[in-house]
């Protein structure tokens, strides 16, 4: 296979960065706006996981709804390189990436936009120009394609576009085809559009009737490297296309596939933009062979693939994690932990790599791309530590799902079985984060198979479920409750309670039996399932679940391999396990508590109990706690409190919870009875709550058992002792961090605190430092540089709430501070500038210039009323003048500021008698002098104001205007 090499196009010809600048050059000389990357993480678009393509940003303008206010509403050409993933959504390539060459999660989309401006030929003339004329890309590799026309859509091919490629192009490259492959759609709803792609042959000399089958066809070696979406319609939400009222282009070049061609080589990886990055993969694991570019049955060991995989999944999780996003259970979140799971799992795998590698490779890409994407930069540190957590954690699962599988295969094995169930394919994928090809290569490895159909079928039921659950949380599942009626129900079934007393215990997974299973249409039922959408509530024998109280959110997790619980609640005694799937009364199955999502809320349970008690340490006893929220997010706490609190008591509240986060304090628990519990000195309760009999007491920092030894010791008020029935951390330490980032009153005598822990209060710190150090920054900037932006980022930014008050007395101090030196540095100039033109006009009072035609030099940094002010001073201390021209240089903007102002030796206005036929007016002598420089300006005879673009040319200008004064010019 001849590459682009042969044209001449090589890594040291077109290294990346000229590759993306050449891009951003030829559409800036075309009229386009540069609009920078808005964020992989589309906060504002609930309709998208990701940014996937570079007009996500621009939806508002292709539908006709910028708010006027915005800096886009009068964009009409815009231009960038955006960053995008595709992982999940309608656009998802997770699976592909590492298995070919040219696929990506993370890519970046060079761009270019019309907003009802340009449309089909301008856009196609501006592709063919600037991939033949200015890459150099030969005309005969290309082909085009066009949209073939779609009968159940009722739109018609588009015969436009196929005779404007025509003018570049035979026939056999301009290649018709179908909704598929050139219509193009955002998401599932949004604007949309026909598109026409343009492909590239990597074959020199192939002929189109070789090469036209490969187009679209998944062929490596022929390619597509610009998509133009020429948007005219919107996708609605029932399915329909509404024609847009303007038409919009919007084009985008893989920057990854560009270079390649580019640069020569077969595949995108063998770029530029990854050697650093296989450099450092291959540094950090150990790898004794480097990154080789094979594929398939030639990367036999995989190892190839997973330089791949590893190299494009950190740019996925670093940008992802730059843009706000973390790995989580849910959402977005869920693609990214799977993302990294998979890194990992093939870096260890294949690659030998020690645990903790994967985070270390984060520096190398920073440095490769920070000068384009700042944020990165910015927020190193937090990836790094986010990375680093989500790679100790899934340490653990992987062991874990590693023994699951040699567990299950051995059975299968031992009973004549060479199928891996599906449902257990989906288990590993869907609770230990393994996907399927690496189930397929365990099973291959002991001579088995995978029923993959069957895990297709587990991965539409999951679907099914994950739609459901948004119904349970926002429909029916209020209504999902015990009440008397059925209480006494399971009462007369037989049902014992269920036992609880393992919540507390963590990463143990009972088994349970199915005692009984309730739904709101049918009430009790022997079985629930099949579609896996209906929402039910399931009653066990015993439960490792927490369910909701105390103001902590419940847990969630499974019921065996097909119930996901979403919601658990506790009525008289029964645990209701509320959420989707299928299971049947009688059942055994393992009850399975998401862990990482308890791990969440944990830290900011512990947490509440450190502010409770710090609150008492800075307020004293007259704040009692009134309520508190304490989910995976943010803990809320409420107390009794006439006066909102200091600065300085925020801060002490927030560190004195740090410094026992910092000393790492056990945390105890134990069951005692209500009397004694409530015996010992210091022991907080909520007030109005009722307690059981027995009641759980937890102690943060002295065994439980020594609090009830010496009940009313008064050394028991330095810790923090309550009455709680919570899932909590095993020592304080665990929490990581604490931010107390809000305070403020909701009801009158009731205050309400919000704090972060864990990897929330991590970032919120990391902002403080950076607001502060911007704060610092601005110290030595210009006076008010950058002060009102400044104010708005702290303003809008979660970090610590002592922290932002603090920095906004700073910010008050130093705006004040920056009044009082510009007017002490304006006083200070306009005396020197003064002294200047004393200076000046004594030189000239005592013989050293023209004394009818003044001409001075001051530079006044573009102050023209400053100017003018000085000239009626030169005007006083030159009597004898008829005309007294100021000269200033205005370096900010590069210009040459002049103005002239009648003297008082100048004949008044209208006595031509008295007026010299030689005299100048002041228009006449600043029109004279600027002509040299076609510079603009003009005036009355007696003041007149001018300018020459070109601050260098100053002294020019001062002996041009003497010369004109002197009849020379």
């Amino acid at each position: 296979m001849a590459s682009a090499a042969a044209d001449g196009h090589t890594a040291r010809t077109w290294p990346s960065d000229r590759v993306r600048q050449v891009f951003m050059d030829f559409f800036r000389e075309r009229g386009h706006v540069f609009v920078p990357s808005s964020p992989v993480v589309p906060h504002e678009d609930p309709t998208l996981l990701f940014t996937n393509a570079g007009m996500n940003q621009f939806k508002p303008q292709f539908l006709g709804r910028v708010d006027p206010r915005s800096p886009l509403y009068s964009v009409k050409r815009a231009y960038n390189s955006q960053k995008c993933i595709r992982a999940g959504g309608k656009h998802n390539d997770l699976d592909d990436v590492g298995r070919d060459t040219y696929h990506h999660t993370f890519f970046e989309m060079l761009g270019n936009w019309s907003f009802g401006d340009y449309f089909k030929a301008e856009a196609i003339a501006w592709a063919w120009q600037l991939l033949t004329e200015v890459y150099g890309i030969p005309g005969e590799r290309l082909y085009a394609t066009y949209f073939g026309g779609d009968d159940a859509l009722q739109l018609p091919a588009d015969e436009e576009t196929r005779a404007l490629w025509l003018r570049h192009l035979p026939p056999g490259r301009v290649l018709p085809f179908g909704v598929k492959d050139n219509f193009w759609e955002m998401g599932e709803t949004g604007p949309c559009g026909p598109c026409t792609e343009i492909h590239y042959d990597r074959v020199d000399g192939r002929d189109s009737a070789a090469g036209a089958p490969l187009v679209n066809a998944g062929d490596p070696s022929l390619m597509e490297v610009w998509n133009v979406v020429l948007i005219q319609y919107n996708r609605e939400p029932d399915g329909s296309l509404r024609r847009l009222p303007a038409r919009h282009v919007d084009t985008g070049m893989g920057f990854e596939r560009l270079c390649s061609v580019l640069q020569g080589t077969d595949s995108n990886y063998d770029t530029d933009v990854f050697a650093p990055l296989f450099a450092a993969i291959q540094c950090e694991t150990g790898c004794s062979a480097p990154y080789g570019g094979r594929v398939g049955r030639d990367d036999a060991e995989g190892v190839d693939m997973a330089y791949r995989v590893v190299a494009d999944h950190i740019r996925t999780l670093s940008f992802a994690i730059a843009d706000g996003a973390v790995p989580s259970n849910e959402g977005r979140g869920y693609v990214l932990r799977r993302i990294l799971r998979r890194a990992v799992r093939y870096g260890q795998q294949f690659l030998q790599a020690p645990q903790g590698f994967f985070h270390r490779l984060v520096p190398v890409l920073v440095q490769r791309l920070q000068h384009v994407f700042p944020e990165l930069a910015a927020k190193q540190d937090m990836i790094m530590t986010v990375l680093a957590d989500e790679e100790s954690s899934f340490g653990l699962t992987l062991k874990r799902g590693l023994e699951r599988f040699r567990v299950t295969a051995n059975a299968l094995q031992a009973a004549g079985q060479t199928v891996l169930p599906g449902h257990e394919a989906f288990f590993l994928y869907d609770s230990m984060g393994f996907p399927l090809d690496l189930t397929q290569i365990l099973a291959e490895e002991r001579g088995m198979t995978v029923d993959a159909a069957g895990y297709q079928e587990e991965m539409a039921r999951q679907k099914a479920q994950s739609a459901a659950a948004h119904r349970a949380k926002m429909g029916n599942a209020g209504q999902l409750v015990l009440g008397a009626e059925q209480l006494a129900a399971l009462g007369q079934r037989g049902v014992p309670l269920t036992d609880d007393s393992s919540k507390y215990v963590w990463y143990e997974n009972p088994d349970a039996k199915v005692c009984a299973v309730y739904t709101v249409e049918h009430g009790w039922v022997e079985r629930v399932g099949g579609d896996g959408e209906a929402l039910a509530g399931v009653v066990l024998d015993r439960t490792p679940f927490y369910a909701e109280s105390g103001g902590q959110v419940a847990d969630r997790g499974r019921l065996g391999d097909h119930f996901r619980v979403l919601q658990v609640q506790a009525y008289g005694g029964y645990v209701l396990h509320i959420g989707t799937g299928s299971l049947a009364v009688g059942d055994v199955i393992s009850a399975q508590v998401d862990y990482d999502y308890r791990a969440l809320v944990a830290p900011n349970h512990t947490a509440t109990h450190l502010l409770n008690w710090a609150l008492r340490q800075v307020l004293g006893d007259v704040c009692d706690q009134r309520g508190s929220l304490v989910d995976e997010q943010k803990l809320r706490f409420d107390f009794s409190f006439t006066r909102a609190l200091t600065t300085e008591e925020v801060q002490r509240v927030e560190a004195e919870c740090r410094r026992l986060v910092e000393r790492d304090l056990p945390v105890y628990t134990a069951v005692t009875s209500l009397q004694q519990a409530r015996s010992v000195r210091g022991l907080r309760a909520v007030f109005g709550e009722t307690y059981p009999d027995p009641v759980r007491v937890v102690s943060v920092g002295v065994p439980v058992e020594h609090l009830l030894e010496r009940p009313q010791d008064e050394s028991w008020m330095q810790y923090s002792v309550e009455l709680c029935g919570g899932t909590h951390l095993r020592r304080t330490g665990e929490a990581r961090a604490f931010c107390l980032v809000e305070e403020g009153a909701i009801a009158k005598g009731i205050r309400r605190v919000a704090a972060l822990t864990g990897r929330s209060a991590a970032e919120s710190i990391i902002a403080a430092r950076a607001l502060s150090c911007r704060v610092l920054s601005a110290m030595d900037g210009p006076a008010g540089d950058g002060l009102s932006a400044l104010t708005e980022a702290l303003n809008a930014a979660s970090i610590s709430a002592a922290e932002k008050d603090a920095l906004r007395q700073r910010l008050a101090q130093l705006e004040k501070e920056r009044k009082r030196q510009s007017k002490a540095l304006a006083t200070e100039r306009e005396k020197a500038w003064k002294e200047a033109v004393r200076q000046q006009c004594a030189d000239i009072g005592s013989g050293g210039g023209d004394q009818r035609y003044v001409v001075l030099r001051v530079d006044t940094e573009g102050d023209k009323r400053a100017m003018q002010n000085l000239l009626r001073e030169a005007v006083r201390r030159c009597p004898t003048a008829a005309q007294v021209m100021l000269i200033s240089a205005d370096a900010a903007n590069d210009a040459v500021d002049v103005v002239v102002m009648a003297g008082e030796a100048s004949p008044p206005n209208g006595n031509a008698d008295a007026r010299r036929q030689d005299t100048l007016t002041s228009e006449q002598w600043l029109q004279a002098t600027l002509r040299a420089w076609s510079g603009r300006g003009g005036g009355r005879e007696r003041l007149a104001r001018g300018s020459v673009s070109d601050a260098s040319q100053a002294e020019r200008v001062v002996e041009r205007a003497r010369k004109v004064a002197q009849g020379e010019a």
